[in-house]
């Protein structure tokens, strides 16, 4: 049955990321990644007051911070960050690749803008759930967000991405949940994402190909077009060059054009 071989999948992932993460650090960097996290970022709010760190480390278990949950309360490791609609302002957070055992992030309904960073697969190993949406994050999505190999739900709708949806997004496994609306992206859908409905990648006035109604150009019709702009340019160019040429010959070399008897009009360098 596809509903067993689904489960089954599902428990092999999860196993196989429940092995790695044993080899995750824990406490020291996870401490180093909210520090960083929080210096990386404006928060006009206050929303991280309760992010108090001290020259020996915290104030307090950061477990009990805004929006952290960890693994276990005893040893620290960050889970999930959730720091959704907290009015935090800047760009992508410095620090993440240090909560080298977090499985979600949510920094959706902030003020982020700037680019994703292209190492973004290694700063999110094990990342399940990212969402990133309703902020100004722009610049192109990055290719590296094809090699988060647990990644099963992606959220990046209403930012100011732009370029083409990469084809190695849609070849992630786990994926099951994908949200690329209301940004500025182009270019044919990769047809490994023409399984999600037209809502999830609407809003993209560039994009085109399944599961939207707007058809691709065909690649051969877009050469010849190109190809005949060319040919035309190169022509009005040459006519333009000819027609100059004509004109200082004619000017600056009249006796070059001689009229003989009842002939007809030769352009030669002598008349006899």
């Amino acid at each position: 049955m596809p509903t067993r071989d689904y489960m089954m999948d599902f428990m092999v992932v999860w196993l196989l990321l429940l092995s790695s993460l044993s080899s995750c650090s824990g406490i020291a960097s996870d401490i180093r990644c909210l520090q960083e996290l929080k210096e990386s970022v404006s928060d006009p709010t206050g929303a991280l007051s309760s992010w108090k760190f001290s020259e020996n480390g915290t104030e307090g278990n950061i477990c009990q911070f805004a929006g952290v949950s960890c693994w276990n309360p005893s040893d620290s490791r960050v889970l999930s960050l959730c720091l959704r609609n907290m009015g935090l302002q800047g760009s992508f957070p410095r620090g993440i690749q240090n909560c080298s055992c977090m499985t979600s992030l949510d920094l959706s309904n902030n003020n982020l803008s700037g680019p994703l960073p292209g190492d973004i697969s290694l700063q999110l190993r094990y990342i399940q759930d990212l969402n990133l949406s309703y902020n100004g994050f722009s610049g192109e999505i990055p290719p590296g967000i094809g090699n988060l190999t647990y990644l099963s739900s992606l959220s990046l709708q209403h930012n100011r991405f732009t370029g083409r949806i990469p084809e190695k997004i849609g070849k992630l496994a786990q994926l099951t949940t994908l949200n690329v609306a209301d940004n500025s992206l182009s270019g044919p859908i990769p047809g490994s994402l023409q399984r999600f409905a037209p809502e999830y990648v609407a809003g993209n006035g560039g994009l085109c190909g399944a599961p939207l109604d707007r058809k691709c150009k065909r690649r051969f019709h877009v050469r010849i077009h190109i190809r005949l702009r060319r040919i035309n340019n190169a022509s009005s160019i040459g006519a333009a060059a000819g027609f100059i040429v004509g004109f200082v010959v004619a000017f600056y070399f009249p006796h070059w054009f001689v009229f003989c008897g009842g002939l007809r009009p030769y352009i030669v360098p002598v008349c006899g």
